[in-house]
């Protein structure tokens, strides 16, 4: 599966769910529409996830996350970039491009208020339980590679830092950091 069908699937889940703004209902979609494809579709699935994936993994992203949650570990990390995923390819790349864009987003504008956290881990087994329920197995071993870039080292500075994160990321502080 190439990468642009992979965001059909997302945007077709998208489209049968009640708030797609809910990664997990996404998620839970994507896995039936999925399911109904052959085996080796799914399997290519999972791999075009992962170059998604790959291509999220930036560290003014990883800022952005630490400061919508309150925190992010590398599994974090990866929950968020999971719930990124769920709301489609048009806001996972303008954010990927510009992180400080999440402030735009109605989802992370609901959250700031109800100081919830944004991730969905269920995204990162879509093609697993879309494989388990086509075919009664496992996803094959090696059906997938990640290659991450290297972090960018111009952000590599402590995200507990508030005044830098508002000063890289102005528009999520104002809507994370508590006024000083």
């Amino acid at each position: 599966m190439e990468t642009a069908e992979f965001w059909q699937l997302i945007e077709d889940a998208r489209g049968r769910v009640a708030d797609p703004a809910d990664g997990e209902a996404v998620a839970e979609e994507a896995v039936g529409l999925l399911s109904v494809r052959r085996p080796e579709e799914i399997a290519g699935a999972q791999q075009a996830f992962w170059d998604v994936m790959a291509a999220s993994y930036r560290s003014p992203l990883w800022a952005a996350a630490y400061l919508v949650n309150g925190g992010c570990s590398d599994d974090g990390f990866d929950y968020f970039r999971g719930w990124l995923v769920t709301q489609g390819r048009a806001v996972q790349e303008r954010v990927v491009a510009d992180p400080d864009a999440l402030a735009d987003l109605p989802a992370v504008r609901a959250a700031a208020a109800a100081g919830e956290e944004l991730d969905c881990e269920r995204a990162l087994g879509i093609a697993w339980r879309a494989y388990r329920a086509a075919t009664g197995e496992d996803l094959p071993a090696g059906a997938f590679k990640i290659r991450y870039p290297r972090l960018d080292p111009d952000w590599g500075f402590d995200f507990d830092d508030s005044a830098e994160l508002a000063r890289r990321l102005p528009r999520l502080a104002a809507l994370f950091l508590p006024a000083a």
